[in-house]
């Protein structure tokens, strides 16, 4: 009876442990499935961004094409690259000067050996190529992700044309749609708390102060400021342009990650290896 029971007792653990064995190996490779799957995700998106920046590139940049303003972020370091094979395989573009709108810019510029500028030197721009966290159907941008909205709007204001690159899951129809973190706005570190009280007041949402992930605190701009990110209400209707006036008029305001009447063109890599071209 004794030996009956310690057996009944070691086929029960024999079966949990198989049981947990089993599901264990189950768990195991849906989370390598699932990593799979986003790996090969990111293959596509970096794909799709790839193409949208090389098309735009050989399609904006000329020999007419003196002065090139360089945007920040992951779509733009493929347009640099592009432009370095033309300039460095091709034998082209070799009096292009390259104004950065941020360190990133900057150093993407001299890493591919290309002319460096600035806007003391070359205040009129032919072209800017920069990317976009988000684009509606009517062409208003949500920029500075990457947190370099200032610069990239000064760059792009000083262009004949600006050109945005991006991949497909940067196309919606409303703001707010694909881009979840809010308009980002960079504002003297002094006045955020008003600033951020202020905007909530007047259009409603959330402003957060943006933080560092490595350092201890807020994060701080290439201009020694700091970024709210403004979540506003999904679904509502709002007019952007006074938007982003109202609130650049907020003392304490440096600029506003909202880019409304200043695309000319939108590039988008698509999943299927093509471009969309959005016209303004």
């Amino acid at each position: 009876m004794l030996s009956g029971f310690l057996r009944r007792g070691v086929q029960r653990a024999r079966f949990t442990f198989t049981q947990q064995l089993g599901e264990d190996l189950l768990s195991g490779a849906a989370a390598t499935l699932h990593t799979q799957i986003r790996m090969m995700d990111d293959i596509a998106l970096d794909a799709a961004k790839k193409t949208a920046a090389r098309t735009a590139v050989d399609q904006w940049v000329t020999e007419d094409t003196k002065i090139l303003g360089i945007g920040s972020g992951s779509t733009v370091v493929y347009a640099v690259q592009r432009i370095a094979e033309r300039v460095w395989k091709e034998g082209e573009l070799t009096d292009l000067i390259c104004v950065p709108s941020s360190y990133q810019a900057r150093h993407l510029i001299l890493d591919y050996n290309l002319n460096l500028g600035d806007l003391d030197r070359n205040p009129n721009i032919d072209v800017a190529i920069d990317g976009a966290d988000e684009v509606d159907r009517h062409m208003v941008l949500i920029k500075g992700g990457g947190g370099c909205l200032l610069q990239e709007k000064v760059v792009a204001s000083c262009a004949k044309h600006f050109i945005v690159v991006a991949d497909y899951t940067k196309n919606s129809i409303r703001l707010g749609e694909q881009w979840c973190r809010g308009v980002p706005i960079e504002v003297a570190p002094m006045a955020y708390v008003p600033i951020k009280l202020h905007i909530e007041a007047l259009f409603g949402g959330e402003a957060s102060l943006r933080m560092a992930k490595v350092k201890a605190g807020p994060i701080v701009t290439d201009n020694g400021n700091f970024l709210l990110d403004w979540k506003f209400i999904a679904n509502r209707e709002y007019d952007w342009d006074e938007v982003n006036r109202a609130i650049t008029l907020i003392p304490g305001v440096l600029e506003t990650g909202l880019f409304v009447n200043m695309a000319h063109k939108c590039y988008y890599g698509m999943a299927n290896g093509s471009v969309k071209v959005q016209n303004k």
